[in-house]
């Protein structure tokens, strides 16, 4: 099996939340270089205070993320989702590629993404492969670009699996982080009657507004540039939000007042370590589990307020 290895490199403040992004993008874990406290770990772990020259020559300030990507995934959606979110948590970083040259990404995307079934109701197909369609589903037309989200990853599988147990046709629908703007899209041609998807990532609200045009949705699903607190107004009866943990944690507090009297909250993006976390600032914030599902190592919870 052929393999591609993504590196990030961040300063040693940002590593644990750098490596969380990184985890979503792989179920079988990351490797981290970060030699900041080399001499301290050489004597507790292995009670020496005389250290290689080579490691004494490391980089002590900056620390690498390592993450390889087997060539059955999506490589490229990978390293779009991480410069999409390192960038949302406005943290500095590097990103680079071993395994696939640049020019190969497109056709990595055809040879690895296919149509793919999700839920009872939904096939998301990508303009390369004919669909067939015997069970009548509701077609999202998605090709792979520079923003994460073509219904691949278990994090979005899980939240457009709960998007069709809610979605009516008075649905008004908000996407926060909205990628490739996917879970607004399928709203929309769930029966939705509006959605509205906002990104930090210029990029992906250029991305997400490219994939309603080729869906003829535009006139109903619509992208910003911005975040929560400064772009948003109005209540809406679904919101998502497929991110990472603690940007879910630190959204709890206010994200309330923008659901209406009976709307539900679908979150995910959450790696089953940081489960226990997120749904105490669940309880702590006053909300209740509506429903839950896993997928992998992810969690999605739908929530009430």
């Amino acid at each position: 099996m052929n393999w591609t290895e993504i590196t990030v490199s961040v300063a040693g403040e940002h590593t644990d939340t750098a490596a969380a992004i990184a985890n979503m993008t792989v179920p079988y874990g990351i490797y981290i270089e970060d030699y900041s406290d080399l001499e301290e770990n050489a004597w507790e772990i292995a009670h020496i205070d005389l250290i290689d020259e080579e490691l004494i020559a490391k980089d002590r300030k900056n620390s690498i993320i390592h993450i390889y990507i087997s060539e059955c995934d999506n490589a490229a959606e990978a390293l779009e989702f991480l410069k999409e979110r390192l960038t949302a948590e406005k943290i500095p970083y590097e990103v680079g590629a071993i395994g696939v040259d640049d020019a190969d990404w497109n056709e990595n995307w055809k040879k690895y993404f296919h149509t793919i079934e999700i839920g009872e109701k939904l096939a998301v197909v990508p303009s390369w492969e004919k669909y067939n369609n015997p069970d009548g589903r509701t077609v999202l037309n998605i090709d792979p670009g520079a923003a994460f989200g073509t219904g691949t990853h278990a994090t979005t599988s899980l939240c457009l699996e709960s998007l069709q147990n809610y979605v009516t046709n008075d649905t008004k629908m908000l996407d926060i982080g909205c990628g490739s703007g996917i879970l607004a899209l399928a709203s929309v041609l769930l029966g939705a009657k509006t959605a509205l998807g906002v990104d930090i990532d210029a990029q992906s609200v250029k991305t997400a507004t490219e994939n309603a045009e080729i869906n003829s949705i535009s006139n109903k699903a619509q992208f910003i540039v911005g975040d929560l607190a400064n772009k948003v107004s109005g209540q809406y009866d679904v919101i998502c939000a497929n991110i990472v943990a603690d940007v879910i944690i630190r959204l709890l507090p206010d994200v309330g007042g923008f659901m209406t009297e009976n709307g539900v909250l679908i979150i995910s993006g959450i790696i089953d370590i940081r489960k226990d976390d997120v749904l105490k600032a669940v309880a702590d914030n006053g909300f209740t589990v509506a429903e839950e599902h896993y997928k992998d190592n992810w969690c999605a919870f739908t929530l009430k307020k």
